[in-house]
């Protein structure tokens, strides 16, 4: 019984061992099963989480492009600052000890708000603790940046001086508002507008990378890690600040005598196409008036400014000319049950040239049904050829379609579209469009591209050359040309647009206006509202063109909207601008000026003396057309040369009549604090030309 008894307890703890092993065995199985597929599944994530703990992937953002104004002005730059950093673990301890007094006497002259006490203190203390990501000093000037980059220790390689400087970057616009529409500004989040926007790509460059590590609780760059980023490159613009200004100005002026609602000027260069100046303003609930939108991208109907296509496409198919008579009927013609009423009443049998000086809708709207009532889309496919249905692709984001109506359009009306259509309305098309079209007659027919950059360019050297283009060869006969010359001259000389005469220089143009049905801003104008738009487009000097401006500005509900009192007097600003400053009207006695070997001017920017010796009339070539400092010497073959200026140590360079950007670049360059007081120009600073100064003393500038 008892040998039974032994064998019933052995079997017994033989089948528990088996079971207890084998559920040992089931859960390592299970282990290793939630190991493998925890490998598999979730391994790759598990192990970024932990390398993301210890290191990671820093971006370096590039320096982005400026922007210039043809004359070598900066309308948008950015500005560099500094954070420096250390890591204190790799320098000698016989080299800190070495330097250390010497470094912070310098340290403290060059950033002039702690003593050399406490930078010693701060160092010593750092050091001790072999810091590995240690402050020096955040938001630094680059002149400082490069002074203390030029130390002993902090000039030697990283892993030997452990100076770690990061650079961030402050975008800035020294114009401020001028051109701020058009030049735009960059946005970190994408929702850049402007130039800003269309150009990203060039502007932007290409990002960088480093690897991060962390050590004692701070990231530390990896020494080797890093992938340099390739620095954006930087846009020509066609804008000359000095136009834009004068074109803002006048803008604002006429729209806060009137509190008109919105304004928009545009200032083309005939033979070329590129945009000068533009300008685009609307009022805001204070009162005040701000570039909110690109006015001039903004479809709207276009008012009497429109009679120049249709006399164009009535001289074209040779059914008028402009000595051909026209009865206006008194003011009054019906269409349906429809009127068109003229602002001249009494008008009677008159030439087609007096029809458009004194802008008659009667006149219009009868001559273009009478001709293509049967036949309307032969009238449409001419506004068609203009491209007047398209956009005209101007280099600027925002701009919205345009429309023509057509006989095919769910709206269109047999009796009444036609003679809408003739004098402005039912039709929605650009100021851009507008102004696209009487430049093409300025320029004797040939229709240019509107366009805003003239180059891309890298390190100072041009990479993309951006020509003009030519969109329509001759948008029609010759003798159509010469009648719309005509016609819009006698604008100027006997009709609606007599305040644009000047004694120094002829004009010719259209006035217009249009009442308003649309929404823009989130407000919806109704015909009922009363809000108008005048408007006048001219070019000038009419014998040989060479600027083309467009004006509209809308009226508050009720308010004044008549272009010869909204666009005129804007035209009439720009014109005496562009005439005194770039056609002529500056012309003195300069047969002999410059022929002096020892003619004297004084160094500045380079593309200010260029315009100087342009002005003069004198041959030059040029080093560096966008130095920030050079100087004229004698060339050869009675040549002068433009040359690049090296900024003496310690010496105050003179910057009266620079820019702001231009004077803080310069200044900050050569160690001087700068403090600026007002907007515009610089017409008095602190500190003597010439004179000897501290790095990191301020200088005081004064704009106007």
């Amino acid at each position: 019984m008892a040998a039974k008894k032994n064998i019933s307890v052995k079997r017994d703890i033989s089948v528990r061992v088996n079971i207890s092993f084998t559920l040992i065995v089931l859960f390592a199985v299970a282990i290793i099963a939630k190991a493998a597929a925890t490998q598999i599944k979730e391994g790759p994530e598990l192990r970024a989480q932990a390398n993301e703990s210890f290191s990671r992937t820093q971006t370096i953002i590039p320096d982005r492009g400026n922007i210039y104004t043809e004359e070598g002005r900066i309308l948008s730059a950015t500005i560099p600052r500094f954070n420096l950093k250390m890591d204190l673990s790799v320098i000698n301890t016989d080299t800190f000890r070495t330097y250390v007094d010497t470094l912070s006497i310098a340290l403290s002259k060059i950033f002039g708000d702690e003593s050399s006490r406490s930078i010693k203190n701060r160092m010593n203390a750092a050091f001790a603790n072999k810091a590995k990501y240690w402050t020096l000093k955040d938001n630094v000037w680059y002149y400082q940046f490069q002074a203390v980059r030029a130390l002993p220790i902090f000039n030697k390689p990283k892993n030997k001086g452990g100076f770690l400087p990061e650079s961030k970057m402050k975008r800035d616009n020294p114009y401020k508002r001028l051109g701020f529409r058009t030049i735009g500004i960059w946005r970190e989040d994408g929702s850049s507008i402007g130039l800003e926007n269309s150009y990203d790509t060039a502007l932007a460059g290409r990002q960088g990378s480093r690897t991060l590590q962390k050590v004692t609780g701070y990231w530390i760059p990896v020494v080797g890690s890093e992938i340099e980023p390739v620095h954006g490159k930087d846009i020509v613009t066609t804008i000359d600040i000095d136009v834009q200004e004068v074109a803002e100005h006048a803008l604002h002026e006429v729209m806060e005598k009137y509190e008109a609602l919105q304004g928009t000027a545009i200032v083309m260069e005939v033979a070329t196409g590129k945009i000068k100046a533009l300008a685009n303003l609307g009022r805001q609930k204070d009162g005040t008036y701000w570039e909110d939108f690109n006015y001039a991208l903004i479809p709207s109907e276009p008012g009497s400014v429109f009679k120049l296509m249709s006399l164009y496409a009535l001289l074209e198919d040779g059914y008028v000319d402009i000595n051909s008579k026209v009865d206006c009927k008194g003011g009054i013609a019906r269409f349906g049950r429809q009127t068109v009423r003229d602002d001249h009443r009494g008008l009677g049998v008159i030439s087609v040239e007096n029809a458009f000086a004194l802008s008659s809708n009667v006149a219009f709207a009868t001559l273009i049904d009478k001709y293509y009532k049967k036949h309307p889309m032969k009238y449409i496919k001419h506004l068609q050829f203009l491209g007047l249905n398209k956009k005209t692709d101007i280099d600027l984001t925002g701009e919205r379609a345009s429309m023509i109506k057509t006989t095919s359009s769910e709206y269109w009306n047999k009796v009444t579209s036609l003679p809408w259509i003739a004098y402005g309305y039912e039709s929605m098309i650009t100021p851009m469009h507008t102004c696209m079209f009487y430049n093409a007659v300025a320029n004797n027919g040939k229709m240019m591209q509107p366009y805003l950059v003239s180059a891309i360019m890298e390190d100072g050297k041009i990479l993309e050359q951006k020509e003009p283009k030519v969109l329509i060869e001759k948008i029609g006969k010759e003798s159509t040309i010469k009648q719309l010359q005509q016609a819009t001259h006698a604008v100027v000389e006997k009709g609606t647009a007599k305040t644009a005469q000047s004694p120094y220089y002829t004009a010719s143009g259209k006035t217009g206006t249009a009442q308003v049905t649309d929404k823009i801003a989130d407000v919806m104008y109704h015909y009922a509202d009363r809000v108008l738009q005048g408007s006048f487009v001219g070019y000038f000097p009419t014998e040989n063109p060479r600027y083309t401006i467009a004006v509209l500005v809308r009226s508050k509900p009720g308010g004044q909207y008549y272009g010869s009192l909204l666009g005129v007097p804007v035209f009439k600003a720009i014109a005496d601008k562009l005439y005194t400053s770039k056609i002529g009207g500056w012309k003195l006695n300069t047969e002999q000026l410059g022929k002096d070997n020892s003619l004297i001017i004084k160094p500045a920017p380079a593309y200010s003396l260029a315009y100087l010796l342009d002005a003069m009339g004198r041959d030059y070539v040029i080093d560096q057309k966008y130095s920030l400092l050079a100087k004229v010497e004698k060339g050869d073959h009675e040549k002068f040369k433009v040359t690049a200026k090296e900024v003496e140590g310690n010496i105050v360079p003179d910057v009266n009549g620079m820019g702001l950007k231009d004077a803080l670049n310069l200044l900050e360059n050569s160690g001087l604090k700068v403090r600026v007081a007002g907007s515009g120009m610089v017409q008095a600073q602190s500190l003597l030309a010439g004179s000897s100064f501290k790095v990191g003393q301020t200088i005081s500038l004064e704009l106007k």
